[in-house]
């Protein structure tokens, strides 16, 4: 399982990735991962997450940049304190890989931020890498 942890400007983004072997299918060069993400606002103003920017390497080198409005169909307004937390999918052709990123942030005075997603592993688990 791979995990990650980064703060930036108060924000805290901590993921956990997990290999999922009934939605697999390895003969046919499919390995299915689901990711978990919290983001916790530790700072002291209000901010709200935007948009995502995903960088996802597979064991062959290749990467493939996602980008898109908000996470799960949603941008969340974290008050100080408040934290949100969801789950998405990530498949690959190969059996290991690697994910990291960024969120873009706002603050309540429209300044504008990204929040660090520190590089975790994608990883079948009987896999040598």
């Amino acid at each position: 399982m791979g995990t990650s942890e980064a703060l930036t400007r108060g924000v805290r983004v901590r993921v956990r990735s997990q290999y999922v072997p009934e939605r697999s299918q390895p003969p046919q060069g499919e390995w299915f991962f689901t990711y978990s993400v919290r983001i916790a606002n530790e700072g002291e103003e209000p901010v709200q997450l935007v948009s995502r920017h995903w960088i996802i390497t597979d064991a062959n080198g290749h990467v493939e940049e996602v980008k898109g409005p908000g996470v799960v169909g949603e941008t969340p307004i974290l008050e100080p304190g408040d934290f949100f937390e969801y789950t998405s999918a990530c498949p690959l052709s190969t059996p290991f890989g690697s994910m990291r990123g960024t969120y873009q942030m706002v603050t309540s005075k429209n300044d504008r931020f990204d929040a660090e997603i520190a590089a975790f592993s994608l990883s079948e688990p009987y896999s040598i890498n």
